[in-house]
């Protein structure tokens, strides 16, 4: 059996263990898993993949994206594994499984999410700063129904309560299977409970380092929903799939050590315990929310989710110890001293979405914005602020444009080609149904064209 701890090595000596295979995975456009198996004495070499992935919808049509190279000879982009990620797959134990970085021509590919990431990362230590990020999941348990839209349905589990635990709330054993998978796997789990609505979890990671909690995250989700397809379920961190319920949720929780390792977001004289640094940070944030936006809310669906009073990020707003805000402080302080970001839904890229968490916040430093005060009201009838998240998609990316400096600084490339591809993807939609309104149920398109992979 395999242990806990991370498979480590280089690419002359990597320890497999007697792995015979290496799954080698990378997120693509959409945040979704994309990959080969390789044998594993080919592993280190890596292997190619065909660029034109970049221009490719959910419904596999292709448009000639920028990256996509669909006009230029549908050319391939290499996928080479980063050792430092080779750990336990979850399939068997023959297998081992790796984030791959994507290069084109011996340099690193400027629309992958994980080189955005990366750079993102990069810059705050330009500033002085070590990155720290903790990530909130949320998602429903789905069963067989052949009646529903996209033959899914969500799991009836009516002794199910917010916070619970144990078997009432998990009748099918499958979020026990994916929290001890989990930590055989090396994703080090922080917390696994029951959320607001029957059959939704919640699925926190601890703290650690950007990259490596970007790669845990994408590899986790990929890894729970297949634990709940091989027993004849599936799980969806879709924003909105269900009308009349709560929506699923993405939080980004960052921080930053200074050279000393000391949390920087904290100064122990100002009355609330925060730095000068937090509160550009914070103002970054806000200023670029709807920019901010487009990425975090990268679906049609998922602007049925961000609507006001539904706790989902809508305002460009912050407070403390406030869920209502889209930038909470949560109350702990001094080493526990955070943001958290509540815009994103589970169909993020979470690579992309962290590095535009890091990306506003890092031009409120450098920018050094004025941050505004915190949210006084409820959150639901009063708020501070008339700045708030795009009525759909289109909007979004409409004001993701207009931003240039937010889209300069997270990387031009990646933003171009994700207008692109989104707006193709929004196109099919309106050919589909006609129009969008957030406050109507989820449609038909939406289910079938999202629920399969997100």
């Amino acid at each position: 059996m395999f242990g806990t701890e991370r498979i480590l090595g280089d690419e002359m000596a990597m320890d497999l263990s007697g792995r015979d295979r290496v799954r080698v995975m990378f997120p693509d456009h959409l945040g979704l898993a994309r990959g080969k198996y390789l044998p594993a004495h080919l592993a280190p070499k890596g292997t190619g993949h065909c660029a034109t992935l970049y221009g490719l919808g959910y419904d596999r049509s292709m448009i000639p994206a920028p990256g996509s190279y669909l006009l230029e000879g549908l050319i391939d982009v290499d996928a080479v594994m980063d050792p430092t990620t080779l750990r336990p797959g979850w399939e068997d134990d023959g297998t081992a499984v790796a984030v791959a970085d994507i290069s084109m021509h011996g340099e690193p590919f400027p629309y992958s999410a994980r080189h955005v990431l990366k750079q993102a990362v990069a810059a705050w230590a330009d500033l002085g700063y070590r990155v720290q990020v903790g990530i909130e999941l949320e998602a429903y348990l789905l069963e067989p129904d052949e009646s529903a839209t996209g033959g899914w349905k969500r799991f009836e589990n009516p002794r199910a309560m917010v916070y619970g635990t144990g078997i009432g709330n998990d009748p099918t054993g499958i979020i026990d299977d994916i929290m001890r998978t989990a930590t055989f796997c090396g994703f080090r789990p922080e917390s696994i409970n029951a959320e607001f609505d029957e059959s939704q979890y919640e699925l926190t990671l601890e703290y650690g380092d950007a990259v490596e909690v970007a790669d845990d995250i994408f590899l986790f989700r990929v890894m729970a929903r297949e634990l709940a397809l091989a027993k004849g379920y599936d799980m969806t961190f879709l924003g909105k799939p269900f009308e009349e319920i709560s929506g699923s949720g993405v939080h980004v929780n960052v921080s930053f050590l200074d050279a000393h390792g000391n949390n920087a977001l904290v100064d122990e004289s100002d009355p609330d315990g925060l730095s000068s640094l937090a509160r550009q940070a914070i103002a970054g944030l806000c200023a670029h929310h709807q920019a901010l936006t487009a990425v975090m809310a990268p679906t049609v669906n998922a602007y049925r989710r961000l609507q006001p009073a539904q706790l989902s990020g809508y305002w460009a707003n912050w407070g403390l110890d406030h869920r209502c805000v889209a930038n909470r402080i949560p109350a702990a302080r001094g080493a526990g001293t955070r943001i958290e970001n509540r815009i994103a839904d589970g169909a993020v890229n979470v690579h992309t979405a962290v590095a535009a968490v890091l990306t506003a916040a890092r031009l409120g430093v450098t920018g050094e914005l004025d941050c505004p005060p915190p949210e006084a009201g409820d959150g639901f009838e009063e708020v501070n602020t008339d700045v708030c998240a795009a009525g759909n998609l289109s909007e979004a990316l409409d004001q993701l444009e207009a931003d240039t400096a937010f889209a300069a600084a997270l990387g031009q490339d990646l933003v171009d080609n994700y207008v692109a591809n989104k707006r193709a993807e929004w196109d099919r939609f309106i050919e589909a149904e006609g129009s969008f309104d957030g406050e109507q149920p989820p449609s038909a398109w939406e289910i079938n064209e999202y629920v399969r992979y997100h």
